[in-house]
């Protein structure tokens, strides 16, 4: 591709992004979970109007989502069919629906933000406050969170010795996506999901339909107040980058010392490559940042490990997960 088509596809990226957005908020991938349907039937089934019914499916065709055969009839790819219908447990379209729903259009906010003017800076807890006593934001963000651990979830299962510990703890569970991943791949894990108390009925009511309620539980708390719960290992999974950096060290303390001596935390996000020139997604993240929070920021692998090191942590391992995610692992001296 030339400079000056890479340029203006670029430009005009954010128009696919929505058709995805709009597909998924409006089930597609669900409708076609049954079998192949043509314009007119798929459209009434999602209930959208003839007009646009065609070019957009056509445009899903063209992004590689759905396929159309010779008879002009629509089904799902593979990969359609594994994470955006949601009937599936490896559905991640609750991600999508938390982007389509809040982070599409706070990023009409960039610019003013680029200039100092920050939606999130005059709450000390960022876009939280409001958004845990909006009943209906609340369950959104939960299940954009349990998008998010879904698609990272297999790779930690395969990348971490989970059978040489019995009791983990995720910090920051929403609706505890990640532990109930890792409860389904490994019986003999114990764990608890701490986040706020109103995250517990979210929780409670996804952990009871994975029939899990006797090995996971809810530990209500505030980071800012409340002691970690104590566990084996410890899980931040996209924390650390909603908080400035006294916050990130406060909570990198807080973790090591609720571990016990050879207890393990582990970090995963989506990381700043280190010479800050092809991690697209970490950086328009940290982006999303100064847009969302009052002093969150991405940041490096070698950055988050300066900053475990300086709260006690030692023997740090980096593994590459998916989708620009990654795994940080730092255990606490014995």
């Amino acid at each position: 591709m030339s400079t000056l088509d890479r340029i203006v596809e670029l430009g005009h990226s954010f128009q696919a992004a929505k058709t995805l957005l709009s597909a998924v908020e409006l089930g597609v991938f669900t409708a076609l979970a049954d079998g192949p349907l043509d314009a007119q039937a798929l459209g009434g089934r999602i209930g959208i109007d003839p007009r646009g019914a065609v070019d957009f499916f056509d445009t899903l065709v063209a992004l590689g989502l759905i396929e159309r055969d010779r008879a002009g009839c629509y089904t799902n790819t593979a990969e359609a069919s594994l994470y955006l219908d949601q009937t599936k447990q490896t559905y991640i379209g609750g991600l999508f629906e938390l982007l389509n729903s809040r982070h599409f259009s706070a990023w009409t906010s960039l610019t003013d933000a680029l200039r100092g003017n920050w939606p999130g800076a005059n709450e000390d807890h960022g876009h939280y406050p409001a958004l845990y006593t909006d009943p209906a934001a609340l369950t959104a963000f939960a299940s954009g969170m349990t998008g998010a651990a879904r698609l990272v979830a297999p790779a930690i299962a395969a990348q971490f010795p989970w059978r040489d510990y019995q009791r983990i703890a995720d910090i920051g569970t929403a609706e505890g996506g990640l532990l109930v991943a890792l409860a389904l791949a490994f019986p003999h894990l114990r764990g608890c999901g701490f986040d706020l108390p109103a995250l517990k009925p979210l929780f409670e009511i996804y952990v009871r339909s994975h029939g899990l309620s006797d090995r996971l539980q809810f530990c209500a708390g505030n980071f800012f107040q409340d002691r970690l719960p104590a566990a084996d290992v410890l899980v931040m999974g996209r924390i650390l980058h909603n908080w400035d950096l006294p916050t990130k060290h406060m909570l990198l303390r807080k973790a090591y010392e609720a571990l016990p001596a050879g207890g393990v935390l582990v970090v995963y996000e989506r990381l700043v490559d280190e010479e800050r020139r092809k991690a697209v997604a970490a950086l328009t993240m940290s982006l999303h940042m100064l847009i969302m929070t009052a002093g969150g920021f991405a940041f490096t692998a070698s950055d988050c490990q300066r900053w475990m090191r300086g709260a006690g942590f030692e023997d740090f391992r980096v593994t590459p997960l998916v989708a620009g995610y990654s795994m940080i692992v730092g255990t606490k001296a014995s």
